[in-house]
């Protein structure tokens, strides 16, 4: 198994994107609006950082929230807030302070400050806007994200199932008069960051090409509208794979990952199985206490969460599987049997205090670490194998993941 830790950060700077050598031309041509003002505009950055390690049976977690915190705000607060990235901030006086770029040297100036220390970054996520983030890897890999959205009609079924058989696994989706949601797609661009510009491909080029998606989609039915669909099942998962599909033809395209709503979303990627998740929460308190340390120990590492009368969060839970898609009918597995999977094992914490009102939590603290692992633990019983990731939010600043390793 692989789990992580990730600390939210904000920060608002301005900058401009330009090529050393560039014209002005040449530099809005890929840069678009990005490009435009030579003085510069702005974006309110949000940061993640994630962690990993070994977790410390003593403490629960693999480090101290604290220690994340103080010392990522120190150096946000130093070199990134309130700067004009292009001439505050080296080596963006130089180098053009793109997401990729900006997210790769964030993770860089991190990695020194947690040496010698339980776990240190390995990614930086960076979203600059709604529809623009990038992420950086420890080992190099860099991604770059495209947000878009649009409002469609569908009915949700398959041309090679009878009406009572589509009735039966859609539901009242599948009725004939049709439904809608509002989507959201991410497109998420892989290779190799080009030194000269400091993007994996031009801003202008993949802004117009996602928008040409965006307009050919919204507002539109999909079941009756679009040509490509006709024989089609018309599933979520299979409108995943279409758009990775069709955008990996003209885009450096690694994965997609497609909302149908705030609370189930598909992933479809070149790397391995079709995922998918849904997202859920449940209201609890708890107090980190550990027995294996004495009051003063407690105190001094858990702070105020070691407070004897407990307090509370309402934790979000995603929770996704993975696997082959049905071709006959489109799907993955049944949405609303892991929406009740899901909903059956949070409602055994919901309401509930986690260290007296259950037994799940014997001899653990009540870390976010030990919550996701119990968690997963309780998922297996009935989604096996195809479990393949789990998030818990504490809150919207901290967030822990749990997913299966390759083989694993």
């Amino acid at each position: 198994m692989h789990l992580s830790i990730s600390k939210r950060f904000e920060f608002s700077s301005s900058h401009r994107l330009a090529a050393a050598g560039w014209t002005d031309d040449q530099n809005l041509a890929f840069y678009g609006r990005e490009a435009l003002s030579p003085h510069g505009h702005g974006h309110n950055y949000v940061a993640y950082f994630s962690f990993e390690g070994v977790v410390d049976q003593a403490t629960g977690m693999i480090i101290n929230v604290v220690i994340i915190k103080d010392k990522i705000k120190a150096l946000i607060d130093k070199r990134y807030d309130h700067k004009y990235l292009n001439l505050d901030t080296a080596p963006f006086d130089v180098v053009a302070p793109t997401a990729e770029n900006l997210a790769t040297h964030l993770l860089a100036e991190a990695a020194p400050l947690f040496e010698g220390m339980t776990a240190g970054p390995v990614v930086c996520h960076l979203s600059e806007s709604p529809s623009s983030e990038a992420t950086a890897y420890a080992d190099g890999k860099v991604e770059r994200h495209i947000w878009t959205d649009f409002s469609a009609a569908r009915r949700t079924s398959s041309p090679h199932l009878t009406d009572r058989e589509n009735e039966k696994i859609f539901g009242r989706a599948a009725s004939a008069s049709g439904h809608g949601h509002h989507y959201r797609l991410r497109v998420t661009l892989g290779g190799k960051v080009d030194p000269a510009h400091g993007m994996i491909f031009s801003e202008a080029k993949s802004s117009k090409i996602v928008a040409d998606l965006h307009d050919r989609f919204d507002h539109r039915n999909l079941s009756t509208d679009i040509p490509e669909f006709e024989d089609m099942p018309m599933t979520t998962e299979m409108l995943a794979r279409y758009f990775f599909d069709h955008l990996g033809s003209v885009l450096p395209v690694s994965r997609v990952k497609l909302y149908e709503n705030d609370n189930f979303f598909v992933e479809f990627s070149e790397e391995g199985p079709a995922i998918m998740g849904v997202l859920s929460d449940f209201h609890a308190a708890h107090r980190l206490h550990s027995t294996a340390l004495n009051d003063s120990d407690n105190r001094e590492i858990f702070g105020k969460c070691n407070n004897p009368g407990g307090h509370g969060h309402l934790y979000r839970v995603e929770c996704s599987v993975a696997g082959a898609i049905d071709e006959k009918t489109g799907t993955l597995c049944g949405l609303q049997p892991l929406n009740e999977t899901l909903k059956s094992v949070l409602d055994q914490w919901n309401y509930k205090h986690l260290n007296v009102d259950t037994d799940d939590f014997e001899g653990k603290v009540t870390t976010g670490e030990n919550i996701i692992s119990v968690l997963w633990s309780k998922l297996s019983l009935s989604l096996g194998d195809s479990l393949h990731r789990l998030r818990l939010w504490e809150t919207t600043n901290n967030r822990f993941t749990l997913r299966r390793t390759v083989g694993g």
